[in-house]
């Protein structure tokens, strides 16, 4: 049986710093910034709200309360490509602001749930090749 990919050495402080500097670069990204503006209004709460995320995918820490597959659903203007801009993006950022292994150990947990949400999200709403689904 492997390992689980969660549960590695970073503290809450580190997850929280990562997250702000995301959303930092998020903010002035062509094209997730207006992605994301269009439905965050309080950065601060989002910022929290995704870092009891990680803390709780990662350090099993309780306290988020969501569901990312459902928020990204309703957002309704998620299309293709956009999960891929995100992680590359993400994995720029735990490259700047974490040792290697923790980097790694992050990104390949982000891969997996970007996998996870594209799939739920995007390719339920699309035939092979990326064409629509019209209902």
């Amino acid at each position: 049986m492997t390992q689980p990919l969660a549960r590695f050495d970073i503290s809450a402080d580190d997850i929280d710093r990562v997250v702000a500097h995301f959303y930092k670069r998020v903010r002035g990204h062509a094209m997730l910034g207006p992605v994301f503006a269009v439905h965050v209004t309080d950065w601060p709460a989002h910022e929290a709200k995704v870092a009891a995320f990680w803390k709780g995918a990662i350090l099993r820490e309780p306290g988020y309360d969501g569901s990312p597959m459902m928020a990204h659903r309703k957002a309704k203007n998620v299309r293709p490509g956009m999960f891929s801009g995100w992680l590359e993006l993400f994995d720029t950022v735990l490259g700047e602001e974490l040792p290697p292994e923790q980097a790694a150990r992050w990104s390949a947990l982000a891969h997996k749930i970007g996998t996870s949400l594209r799939q739920g999200v995007v390719d339920r709403e699309t035939l092979a090749g990326g064409v629509p689904k019209l209902r």
